[in-house]
């Protein structure tokens, strides 16, 4: 294997000259300060309540009337039908997921109410909640949870794309964003 030299003879003496009086750095271990927390991101604290507040909304008891003919649906009363429509078709894409297989019902109105929490910080509009076949106890229960919190306007069955009939596509209100206000 012949290696041929990428430089000429000019071109080494040129580096060597220039690296004249440098000598070799000995590689040492370094160990590197853990980063500190970027204040944007949200204490543990504030989410874990974030969640309570969010999942208190959901009742076994009340059952919200919703439609039993065609696929999952419900719209907010003051929200136009024709979202739930965009939902239907796809329009909208959820930008988080929340996977509720293996969950007991508790733990799935927690994370429910965590889901909308996050939508809300995050001003996210649309997510995906997969609910699953299972026994139906949760497929079954989710939507009337939903319908329940005052901040989903609207949610359909997910299109096969995003989990079919085992998954709903929810739409959040979420704030407007506004600048803060300098002093």
């Amino acid at each position: 294997m012949n290696k041929k030299d990428p430089l000429n003879p000019e071109d080494k003496a040129l580096f060597r000259e220039l690296m004249r009086g440098t000598r070799k750095l000995s590689q040492d271990t370094v160990v590197h300060r853990p980063l500190r927390k970027k204040s944007s991101e949200v204490p543990t604290k504030r989410l874990i309540q974030e969640q309570v507040d969010a999942s208190h909304y959901f009742s076994d008891e009340f059952q919200p009337l919703l439609s039993n003919d065609g696929p999952m649906r419900y719209v907010r009363e003051d929200v136009s039908h024709f979202e739930l429509k965009k939902l239907k078709r796809g329009d909208y894409s959820p930008e988080l997921f929340l996977d509720l297989h293996g969950l007991t019902q508790l733990q799935a109105k927690q994370e429910l109410g965590a889901l909308i929490a996050a939508c809300r910080r995050e001003h996210v509009w649309c997510a995906c909640v997969m609910h699953g076949h299972g026994k139906h106890i949760l497929k079954q229960q989710t939507p009337l949870w939903l319908a329940q919190h005052p901040h989903v306007m609207a949610f359909h069955q997910a299109p096969k794309t995003w989990g079919g009939d085992a998954a709903l596509l929810v739409l959040i209100e979420v704030e407007e964003w506004q600048p803060p206000e300098l002093p």
